[in-house]
């Protein structure tokens, strides 16, 4: 398998490249072709996958995954956070990465801590189906889940309680056949179905030494449970009673390998797993993550916030502005927006790279949502260009904009104390 590791906005080419980077790589002919069809299929659904630029020469967009081609090739794209390309940094990017999607699922690792994700080396789809095992080998250690069935058979013998209407319609010389019906108690459920038919495709997909060993070692140990015959069925009658909690964690990757469509996939006749997720979306999600964790627990906290509107019309409100995240506690309102964009404090001809756009947008957050009064946030990735809180800006002395960085190493938002954010563990002012 070939393997091609870039990030974000890099470029892909045909011609051969003397010093691969995370900006720039060769691809073969097959694979380039493969990526310009799955572009044009995207952007019919209104999503820009590539930008093409020749012949021979691509530029990808904003989202980061795996890809994999019908020829073998495997283009790893990874989260553009930093100006370096080096070996390091793309160690570092891809651990970002499972951070950043482990914070859209809302997941804890059992078993990966720093050390291990620094050190882990691997492509996305492999570590996908090595969470997914790991969640499977917990359930399994904490035992499957069994309902009952109710049979209705045809025995020699009687078990359970006659069918007698059944049994009265025998006809002639099967009197001694019994119509009965009793109850089961077997794994064979909705949420053992999914978990079977999820390992069974890893089993094959998988190239992974570790994979493959753990995979097949619980294939053994769940060979009575039976494969899904309808997925989408059985994913909405899923459990989530308490006695299901356990299950819980896992059900995310199950939808990754089996759907291949959370939160995007990529469609048709592709070899192996792809995953696409948009950029700005898993850096929003993981912002909001975080600041559930740092805030204090009294608070209100929505993600995105989707209760007001531009304007009305004819008595119909018209334009949802939904800003990512929106705070309050008491009579006090916060509103912060995560963009996911490299500033650079000191190019103020530019405008430090800040958007004419955004500065509408939460202009009109501020009105709409804090009525003209109050603190907002756009939040951006911290970078060496980009590493401590800009000066506020002023819509109003009354509405003010703070443009502030957030440390993904860290996990910790730079700057927030000008906004007076009730924290955990301190009141709010």
């Amino acid at each position: 398998m070939n393997l091609v590791t870039v990030c974000e906005y890099a470029s892909l080419t045909t011609h051969p490249v003397k010093a691969p980077s995370l900006a720039l790589a060769q691809v073969t002919s097959s694979a380039f072709d493969h990526l310009c069809a799955l572009s044009e299929q995207l952007r019919r659904g209104g999503a820009s996958l590539v930008q093409i630029d020749g012949r021979t020469r691509l530029r990808l967009d904003s989202y980061v995954g795996v890809i994999q081609t019908p020829c073998g090739t495997t283009v790893e794209i990874l989260p553009k956070h930093t100006e370096e390309t080096g070996e390091r940094d793309k160690q570092v990017s891809r651990a970002l990465l499972r951070r950043l999607i482990q914070s859209m699922f809302d997941m804890k690792a059992r078993e990966v801590g720093v050390a291990s994700l620094e050190t882990f080396d691997a492509p996305l789809t492999e570590w996908v189906m090595a969470r997914f095992l790991a969640e499977l080998d917990h359930i399994v250690q904490r035992g499957l889940r069994f309902n009952y069935q109710r049979v209705e058979e045809e025995q020699p013998f009687l078990r359970g309680q006659l069918n007698v209407m059944a049994q009265l319609r025998q006809p002639p010389g099967r009197e001694h056949r019994f119509q009965i019906r009793h109850d089961v108690f077997t794994p064979d459920r909705a949420e053992n179905r999914l978990l079977r038919s999820t390992l069974n495709l890893v089993c094959k997909q998988t190239t992974s030494a570790d994979n493959w060993r753990l995979a097949h070692e619980l294939s053994v140990r769940l060979a009575e449970l039976p494969e899904s015959r309808d997925i989408q069925s059985d994913f909405k009658d899923w459990g989530t009673d308490r006695l299901m909690a356990h299950y819980q964690a896992v059900r995310p990757w199950c939808e990754i390998i089996l759907l291949k469509r959370m939160p995007m996939a990529l469609q048709g006749q592709t070899k192996g797993l792809s995953l696409l997720f948009p950029m700005e979306r898993l850096f929003e999600q993981h912002v909001a993550a975080c600041m559930r964790r740092m805030l204090d627990a009294r608070c209100s906290i929505r993600t995105p916030a989707a209760s007001n509107f531009l304007c009305r019309h004819e008595e119909e409100l018209m334009f949802r502005l939904e800003p990512d995240i929106f705070i309050e506690l008491g009579g006090a309102a916060w509103l912060l927006d995560a963009k996911w964009k490299l500033l650079d404090e000191a190019d103020r001809q530019h405008k430090f790279g800040l958007s004419q756009a955004d500065f509408y947008q939460l202009y009109a957050y501020g009105q709409k949502y804090l009525a003209g009064r109050g603190d907002m946030a756009l939040i951006y990735p911290r970078s060496a260009r980009f590493a401590r809180a800009m000066s506020p800006f002023h819509f109003s002395p009354e509405l003010r904009l703070h443009v502030l960085p957030f440390d993904l190493d860290a996990d910790v938002l730079i700057g927030e104390a000008a906004l007076a954010l009730p924290r955990r563990g301190r009141l709010a002012a």
